[in-house]
């Protein structure tokens, strides 16, 4: 891939001094409307928080007037900026939090439509448990800056500045004594900052392997425990787990020191103006209001830098997540669509052509799955590929539905080669029953409509027939409407492989690859599915993978592979007068009685 999922110290580096929260602005762009509505609601509330202490200089120095009613009208108004401080800061919750919302939302459908589209190729890179990780626990972060950091952090950085414009106003003297103050509050947050967005970006990828390995040992739990593997499991997960605790205490105290330190700064420095201010309100050159006012006006500066240097850790790990989900959204798929497709031929005859045809998995680089292979399939035609585990069977169907591109040769749907169409467009043309069929949390129904979602129930259970599925299905609590859980766990593997058949009858393409399509089933569910595959296949184009030969003696050729290449071609009959693999594969079978 050109964009690497893997870590990169040097991007890791690079992104400690680049903002990668800028990578939000494509998100927010739609919603610009609210976004000026919700900026307006902040230095609304900013600047009525501004006023009050000019409120409460005018009540303090009001009692000194004499005048009741003047005092009155001063209390009026400060309980009426209060109630608009009250109103708008409600306002700027809403519009915040419902942007916030909004923006994850769209985040999470557009990092889920990216991956669900990715090649196999690209999941041999990048677990998906470390994809859901990034889809919900960093999204989750960036929520939280959406919704409350950003919004807090402008109106904290309104407040410093208005404040501070106010503090001089006041007292210049004061205000250039603040100042003072204000670099040494600033190079702790600029130099830990750095290292807390470090850290918090390792405690995301530790988080993420967590979840990853959590993903994978929860979906085999069955197996887990038929090997007694528990304890193992236990602690791999303890040892990544406890991995991302230490990273999030390193953060946690860094942040924690970075903390006691400005606030420590910050609010010494309000002490000594404070003192300074009172000799000068002592030696009568400052009113007691107008040196209330401008302690009030410090510690909401105070204040401020102070939320600033918290909320900037919270920026920090945000950028992180941000970072990582940006490299989601731009990760390059190796299998991609071409940019000006040809239109897939309408109808579909299906011929398939393989010619020269090299292919290397990515993982196995070192290793040719298929080399040089080249055949033909007429359109109709039901062709078995047989041969050993890894002959590279399997891997025609991966290539046919272009999970994987190969490294050289081409390979045709009806004379035009699968590169210049688009994925989506000529896989509408296949169906594929695959050796370890795929159910899905839902009704038997919908599983079976997976593949056709327009089709009528009516339809589905005719391809249910066809698949030696209605009885049982029938037989099932809902019958049809029956929830048959997570992967098919209330299922036989039988009963998941007869389903996903009728998946592959209902779709009625003009293609059909079976991979293994019977291993699963008893010898009478056997016999009922081959009658309806021989049926079905009456029509279309059919291959079919399968180690046992009974299933594929009837196929019009029989392709021999091993090692990766076509070994030998022809009929049941022909390939067996020949001797051979095949001849030896058919006497294991047939004569001794041995399954490959």
């Amino acid at each position: 891939m050109a964009n690497q999922i893997e870590e990169n110290p040097q991007d890791r580096a690079k992104s400690a001094t680049v903002g990668p929260i800028r990578g939000l602005a494509p998100f927010l762009q739609p919603y610009r409307i609210l976004v000026v509505a919700a900026g307006i609601a902040l230095i609304l509330t900013a600047t009525l928080s501004l006023v009050l202490p000019l409120a409460v200089r005018r009540v303090i120095d009001g009692f000194s007037s004499g005048s009741g009613e003047l005092l009155d009208q001063y209390f009026a108004a400060a309980l009426g900026v209060a109630a608009l401080l009250a109103l708008g800061t409600g306002v700027r919750y809403y519009l915040v939090t419902r942007l916030g919302e909004r923006v994850v939302a769209d985040i999470r459908k557009a990092v889920y439509d990216k991956m669900i589209g990715m090649s196999p190729a690209f999941f041999e890179r990048i677990m998906t448990g470390e994809v859901l990780s990034r889809i919900t626990t960093d999204t989750t972060l960036i929520l939280s800056v959406i919704g409350s950091s950003v919004s807090v952090a402008l109106r904290n950085v309104l407040i410093f500045i208005g404040g501070l414009a106010f503090m001089l106003a006041t007292s210049l003297k004061l205000a250039g004594l603040v100042l003072l103050i204000v670099p040494l509050v600033i190079v702790p947050i600029l130099v830990l900052g750095r290292r807390l967005r470090t850290l918090s970006r390792e405690n995301q990828d530790k988080i993420a392997e967590s979840s990853g390995n959590a993903s994978e040992t929860l979906q085999a739990a069955q197996t887990v425990q038929a090997f007694t593997h528990e304890a193992e499991s236990r602690l791999r997960f303890s040892a990544v787990t406890e991995q991302s605790f230490d990273v999030a205490a390193r953060r946690v105290l860094t942040r924690a020191f970075m903390t006691v330190i400005v606030i420590f700064l910050i609010f010494s420095g309000v002490v000594g103006v404070l003192w300074i201010g009172a000799r000068d309100v002592g030696a009568d050159t400052m009113s007691t209001g107008a040196l209330v006012q401008f302690v009030i006006y410090a510690v909401m500066v105070a204040g401020s830098v102070a939320a600033l240097s918290e909320i900037w850790g919270e920026l920090q790990r945000a950028a992180g997540a941000t970072e990582r989900l940006v490299e989601l959204l731009n990760a390059e798929d190796s299998v991609g669509d071409p940019a000006a497709s040809t239109a897939v031929p309408d109808p579909v005859r299906g011929e398939i052509t393989f010619q020269d045809v090299v292919f290397r998995y990515p993982a196995r680089p070192g290793v040719k799955a298929l080399d040089g292979i080249s055949f033909a399939v007429k359109p109709g035609e039901t062709v078995a590929l047989v041969g050993p585990s890894g002959a590279g069977k399997s891997t025609i169907f991966q290539l046919m539905l272009r999970f994987f591109d190969p490294e050289s040769g081409v390979i045709s749907l009806d004379g035009i080669d699968l590169k210049s169409m688009k994925r989506e467009e000529f896989r509408r043309a296949i169906a594929m029953v695959p050796q370890d069929p795929v159910i899905f949390a839902e009704t038997a129904r919908q599983n079976i409509r997976f593949g056709r979602p327009e089709a009528s129930d009516a339809e589905i259970e005719d391809a249910a027939r066809a698949a030696a599925a209605h009885d049982f299905l029938s037989e099932l609590p809902d019958g049809y409407d029956s929830f048959v859980g997570e992967r098919g766990v209330m299922l036989s593997g039988g009963q998941k492989q007869r389903i996903a058949i009728a998946r592959a009858i209902l779709r009625a393409a003009p293609v059909l690859l079976l991979d293994e399509a019977t291993s699963a089933l008893d010898a009478e569910s056997e016999l009922a599915v081959q009658k309806a595959v021989e049926s079905l296949s009456a029509d279309r184009t059919t291959l079919i993978v399968a180690h046992r030969l009974a299933t594929v003696k009837k196929a019009d050729r029989i392709i021999v592979f091993d090692g990766g290449q076509v070994v030998a071609t022809g009929t049941h009959d022909a390939l067996v007068a020949e001797g051979g693999l095949y001849a030896r594969l058919a006497r294991l079978q047939f004569t001794e009685g041995f399954s490959v």
